[in-house]
């Protein structure tokens, strides 16, 4: 066998944005023994990621979650780092998780969440090289999690100025799925309705919010929604909202 064909991979270059918890430093030492990885660390926040990611060229990071820290900054920092950096392969580590941060990880860019607190440390390199040549990292419940995710149909909870709500829950559909661009067919076929019924929708819709175009409805959605885990399913009965 001749030395070309005898060539060792080269390491994977691993950037652990970690916040000095005692767990996050064991598992970068341990990573350091190995030689397939070569690792560096810095602090998780967004400017001390890119600084670091600038100089080390890391195919993948694995961001320690803490949580004594807002969950929500750091999911935030995750993803203007995906912005930045799409190509480079995000992992979360996590001590546990539930659903809720299951969707926000992948959402902001995540290509697996590692949980340190039940899963063997082989499993975390495995998980690393993975990841690092385009795979996804995700347990059976976590892909159940997103799974769940994408078969609900989206809601949009529409309120007034005093934060009431202004339209029934089906109607609420109508406005998230509109807002995201889907054509009356398209509304229609997702809501297991006629194009006619949706059209009846939309007319109602605007007579409650005041507006006359679905320019205006999405501008409207924007300004005056948020969203809303969707319970409805199709066929449902459009019961008016409580008064």
């Amino acid at each position: 066998m001749n030395s070309s064909s005898a060539a060792v991979s080269p390491a994977i270059t691993v950037l652990v944005a970690d916040s000095n918890r005692m767990q996050a430093q064991l598992l970068t030492g341990a990573l350091r023994r190995r030689s397939e990885f070569r690792i560096s660390t810095c602090p998780v926040d967004f400017a001390s990621i890119l600084q670091a990611m600038a100089s080390t060229a890391a195919k993948v990071v694995v961001l320690s979650l803490n949580h004594s820290v807002s969950v929500a900054n750091q999911m935030a920092a995750m993803r203007r780092v995906h912005l930045v950096h799409p190509e480079i392969a995000k992992v979360l580590l996590v001590e546990s998780y539930d659903r809720e941060l299951v969707a926000s990880a992948f959402r902001s860019g995540a290509r697996g969440i590692f949980c340190i607190s039940d899963t063997h440390f082989r499993l975390l390199c495995r998980c690393i090289q993975r990841v690092a040549g385009g795979q996804v990292w995700a347990n059976t419940e976590q892909m159940t999690f997103l799974l769940d995710l994408i078969s609900e149909v989206p809601s949009l909870r529409v309120l007034n100025s005093s934060g009431s709500q202004l339209l029934t829950p089906r109607e609420e559909q109508v406005v998230a799925l509109v807002a995201e661009g889907l054509s009356n067919r398209e509304t229609a076929r997702e809501l297991s309705l006629s194009e006619h019924t949706v059209k009846k929708y939309l007319f109602r819709i605007f007579d409650k919010l005041g507006i006359s175009s679905r320019v205006e409805l999405v501008l409207y959605a924007v300004n005056h929604g948020e969203p809303s885990r969707a319970e409805w399913l199709a066929g449902m009965s459009d019961a008016a909202p409580a008064s």
